[in-house]
């Protein structure tokens, strides 16, 4: 009987007794959250959408695909989802016998009177030896194999979920360093530029000083505006310099050379609609949920495995060939053998080892069940507070135009009037401080708009299917 035939005959067999599992019957968990979003939302689904159509400023795709290429902690990611898929074909193997082809040659050689007989001299003789055999092939006639086998499918899948999920966070992480990167570089020019500004006031100051128009107090005021803005200037080069070293980091690979003369929010950015659709939408669209639910699908699993340990296990051990003294006539007639060996394994005392073992699993379902639950609770604050937001983040930004609008109407007033002589420079350095802070306020502002849309977009799952 050949290879093939022998696997053939065995498969039956093998389904026959792989049919059954002592695993519970898995329920999903009931939604631990309400039902709707504290915002109204437009129903739709976003997973669909392409991060590509979704991030649509050419700087930062660019960014996006050189992390997608070259991150390494994605990268990890994409190596445990093969190394978790070789463990499923690991576990799947074992519910099939494993078929050795063997060959073997004995030669030996026995002094005479080795048994202190007379009649036999030394004798020297060969055996060889071919054939298939089965060794502890287990009969899953429990489903404990099958168990195994079903956890390690289900661990396959949450790790495939878990990168992508990884794939979606380094997606909003890059976007969000870069407006990072932006806000910063914008913050920097501003204090740059107010630092220039202040420095020439500093200096007609110093000269209406020397001639003696203005007092000390109106120099030391003048001064102390001009080193804070001198002092913004080296706070914000350095964290430019840090955005950009986190930018690296996030991409996995050199940034490109032109990377800071793009690097600006004042520019026409648009981003499409976020359909958030229902809160049960989210175990469909989020990988993280999907991989907490694997999770507990594999401990469920695991149940029945350790369910099964209180039963008999039954393996067999078989072999079969041709045994001869020569190996012209290995193959040849009368030269056939073989042999069976069927055992039992009855657990009878084990100290309390299988109780305990079930008990463990059924913790470890239930800590699984607490993950999903939390899980799906943070997804949920997570797309409620993007949601809240969204209206929040306009009206504040709003509103900060129309302070910053009226701190530079107040400063130029200010200054208007201080070079008529109805002011003194001190009302002129309030408007001014009052407009750089919210100036700066402005800056800070816009990057918190566009980077709740990012989130909302992230907290969706979005994009994960492309």
């Amino acid at each position: 009987m050949n290879t093939k035939t022998f696997r053939m005959a065995l498969l039956p067999l093998a389904m026959a007794l792989s049919g059954c599992t002592l695993a519970p019957h898995y329920q999903r968990p009931a939604m631990p959250v309400d039902a709707k979003y504290d915002q109204p939302t437009p129903v739709g689904n976003v997973a669909d959408l392409p991060w590509q159509n979704f991030f649509t400023d050419a700087t930062m795709r660019n960014l996006i695909q050189l992390s997608l290429d070259n991150n390494r902690d994605l990268r990890v990611a994409a190596l445990n989802v093969e190394e978790a898929q070789q463990s499923v074909t690991v576990q799947r193997a074992a519910l099939m016998p494993s078929i050795n082809a063997t060959a073997s040659q004995t030669s030996a050689h026995e002094p005479a009177n080795l048994y202190n007989t007379k009649t036999t001299g030394a004798v020297t003789y060969h055996e060889l030896n071919a054939g298939l055999s089965v060794t502890s092939w287990e009969l899953d006639f429990f489903g404990r194999l099958q168990s195994l086998r079903d956890e390690a499918q289900e661990t396959y899948l949450s790790t495939a979920a878990t990168e992508r999920a990884t794939r979606i966070s380094l997606i909003s992480e890059v976007a969000t360093a870069w407006l990072t990167l932006s806000s910063d570089n914008d913050l920097l020019h501003l204090a740059q530029n107010t630092a220039k500004s202040q420095q020439e006031s500093y200096r007609l100051t110093q000269l209406s000083y020397n001639g003696g128009a203005s007092s000390d107090q109106d120099l030391a005021q003048a001064e102390s505006t001009v080193r804070a803005a001198q002092a913004d200037v080296a706070s914000y080069t350095r964290q430019v310099r840090q955005d950009v070293d986190a930018l690296r980091l996030l991409v996995g690979t050199d940034l490109p050379a032109t990377l800071l003369s793009h690097a600006t929010l004042d520019a026409n950015w648009q981003f499409p609609a976020t359909p958030a659709g229902l809160p049960s939408d989210l175990l469909t669209r989020r990988p993280d949920i999907m991989a907490a639910e694997h999770s507990l699908k594999a401990a469920n699993a695991n149940i029945g495995a350790a369910r099964a340990a209180f039963f008999p296990s039954i393996t067999l051990t078989a072999s079969g060939g041709s045994t001869s003294n020569s190996l012209g006539s290995l193959l040849g007639g009368g030269t056939g053998a073989w042999s069976f060996v069927p055992s039992i394994n009855l657990p009878i005392f084990d100290g309390g080892k299988n109780e305990a073992n079930l008990n463990i699993a059924h913790i470890e379902k239930r800590i699984e069940i607490a993950d999903y639950e939390k899980a799906i609770q943070t997804a949920f604050k997570e797309v409620n507070d993007a949601l809240a937001g969204q209206d929040t983040w306009q009206d504040q930004l709003t509103a900060l135009q129309q302070e910053v609008g009226a701190n530079q109407r107040d400063y130029d007033y200010s200054e208007m009037r201080f070079k008529q002589g109805v002011d003194n420079y001190l009302n002129v350095l309030v408007a001014q401080r009052s407009l750089y802070s919210s100036q700066q306020s402005l800056i800070s502002a816009h990057l918190g708009q566009l980077s709740e849309k990012i989130t909302l977009y992230k907290a969706l799952g979005g994009g994960w299917k492309a």
